[in-house]
């Protein structure tokens, strides 16, 4: 052989080391807002020149370190996180691999200066790609401070493939956002360039932090998480379907404190919304996940991005339950937000103008809003009736296709077939969870032949079937016998159905889970079959019926596919947009 093999110095391995962990400045930024938090600090400072390419300084008022462990905590692997390898198993900071300091310092200016809050002075430590260059005793507030200068200086290959600077301090303030959104409690500034970015108080909630980060009019549009079962919690807030978008930027996952994700999450957050949300779009989630530390894997990802559920399948669920709940809309009306399709704040109804320079002959005299009939809740229900989208409501007629309405804020243009197909929807589900789905005998029992796989899934499932309104009977050899569908699927051959049915269930993934799956997709399809059609003419009776009963159902604003039913025009913007103030 040629190369003979050796062992590598520790500047390289340090240098190979870091090229896993620091991808660019906002990774630097991550692990040090890390360590601070791990310390307990009550305030976090963060400051960057040139998208951190120059310098990225951070400040906390956290713990301390002593000089021995300051110098200890350059080191490879030195941490004061964990002791033994079953503690790994169990992590609950968000740091403890030991690597980020030593990574960090062997790619850079690195100046470290620190000071506990017992010592009377505190210590300053350069190093400069991953030489020690000065350790010396340093006047200083209690915490510690990080300064990272030119980083990848000594890496000329890694610091080309870095972004442009307003691209670097994109990645940055996300990534703060991130961590502002994990620690409301902690007080948290953003300087870049010597301009003040973010300026976050300490001893928030998470709704003054999501207020703070984006404005009041967005968290209009969440809903409270709060949920509970089999050792898993899940807290923070869902948007409702107004807020979806192209990609997941605004979806925030945070796993014991620590933001990270796992592909189980993402899939349960599109079933949750999968109903309400038209494919392609990605709702606004602020979800918080607490578990057993050892019922989560965090050391599968160098960047500790993505962890691994010991058991993923309960956390799915409780996540699907955690969401459908609050877009149930089942707050207290004193406590409910204002309609989701308000995007503006609140417009007074239309004022009659004085003054007109042209008059309207034949003007229809105005009708006076109806006012909503006081709903009497039954003794029996504690759950108060959904919020409607509107506190009063006329039809002005149809618009094409379309019927249009005149609420206290605005116009509304509702599709009367996706206004059908929810009320349809939840109509059939309601029937189905209560115990008492409608079901339609068939005049000859239908015998059936699936294929194997099919047929398997459909026999384990035989008692759910029956729960939604099948008669149905295992006649061996993957036959069935079929003497009664759903009133709802009764215009649908058997064959098909339940072939469609295998196929959700297979796709599910958990049993429980698929099932309840494959039942909303089915009910979906029942509706759409059986609601009006685009274009067929209504009469006004059965116009201002759907109009009642889609205002009744809980999630009013899409139909079943994701599709809205709703489109709202506000009077604030439509005179602005007449030149109105």
């Amino acid at each position: 052989m040629k190369n003979q093999i050796q062992m590598l110095p520790d500047q390289v391995i340090n240098k190979i080391a870091a090229g896993e962990v620091i991808e660019r400045p906002a990774s630097v930024m991550k692990e040090l807002m890390e360590n601070a938090l791990d310390a307990g600090s009550t305030q976090v400072d963060v400051e960057v020149v040139r998208g951190g390419m120059q310098l990225i300084a951070i400040s906390d008022n956290g713990s301390g370190m002593t000089r021995d462990n300051a110098l200890l905590a350059i080191e490879r692997h030195a941490t004061s996180k964990i002791r033994t390898a079953e503690e790994v198993e169990a992590v609950s900071t968000l740091g403890f691999r030991g690597e980020a300091l030593s990574s960090i310092s062997s790619v850079s200016r690195f100046t470290l200066v620190t000071r506990t809050h017992d010592d009377l002075s505190g210590t300053e430590i350069r190093i400069a790609g991953g030489k020690l260059q000065d350790v010396a005793e340093a006047g200083c507030p209690p915490g510690t401070r990080f300064e990272i200068r030119n980083l990848f200086f000594n890496v000329p290959a890694r610091r080309k493939f870095l972004r442009t600077e307003s691209t670097e301090l994109a990645q940055i303030r996300q990534l703060f956002a991130v961590y502002a959104i994990a620690h409301p409690e902690t007080g948290l500034s953003l300087v870049s360039d010597s301009r003040e970015l973010y300026n976050l108080p300490a001893g928030g909630t998470l709704a003054d932090r999501i207020a703070e980060l984006y404005n009041a009019s967005f968290f209009s549009h969440l809903r409270e998480l709060n949920f509970e079962a089999n050792d898993v919690k899940i807290a923070g807030f869902a948007g409702l379907p107004q807020t979806g978008r192209k990609d997941r930027s605004d979806q925030y996952i945070f796993i014991n404190g620590r933001p990270a994700s796992a592909p189980v999450i993402y899939h349960a957050i599109n079933e949750a919304y999968h109903t309400v949300l038209a494919r392609g779009r990605h709702p606004s989630v602020f979800l918080f996940i607490e578990t057993k530390p050892d019922a989560v894997d965090v050391n599968v990802h160098p960047a500790k991005k993505e962890v691994r559920f010991r058991h993923p399948t309960t956390v799915r669920n409780c996540v699907i339950a955690a969401i459908e709940k609050a877009l149930v809309l089942e707050a207290p009306e004193e406590e409910r937000r204002e309609p989701s399709f308000h995007f503006d704040s609140p417009a007074p109804p239309p004022q009659k103008q004085q003054e007109l320079d042209v008059e309207i002959k034949q003007q229809p005299p105005p009708l006076k809003p109806p006012q909503p009939a006081p709903i009497k809740p039954k003794p029996s229900s504690p759950t108060p009736a959904p919020a409607s989208p509107w506190r009063w409501c006329r039809v002005m007629g149809m618009a094409g296709i379309y019927v249009v309405l005149e609420t206290e804020d605005g116009i509304v243009l509702m599709d009367p077939q996706a206004a059908h197909e929810r009320v349809l929807y939840e109509k059939i589900i309601k029937e189905i969870t209560d115990g008492h789905p409608l079901r339609q005998g068939l005049l000859t029992p239908e015998t059936i032949e699936l294929m194997p796989s099919d047929a398997e899934t459909i026999r384990r499932q035989l008692p759910v079937l029956e729960e939604m309104g099948f008669g149905i009977s295992d006649f061996g050899h993957d036959s069935f016998i079929v003497d009664a569908l759903p009133v709802h699927l009764q215009k649908g051959p058997p064959f098909v159905i339940l072939t469609g049915i295998a196929k959700a269930l297979d796709a599910g993934g958990a049993k429980a889970r698929a099932t309840r799956e494959a039942l909303h997709e089915t009910v979906a399809r029942a509706a759409c079959r059986s609601s009006v059609r685009a274009g067929d003419t209504l009469p006004p009776n059965a116009i201002n019926r759907l109009v009642e009963d889609l205002a009744k159902t809980e999630m009013p604003y899409t139909c079943p596919n994701g599709s809205p039913t709703l489109i709202f025009q506000s009077f604030t913007e439509l005179n602005r947009k007449f030149g109105r103030t």
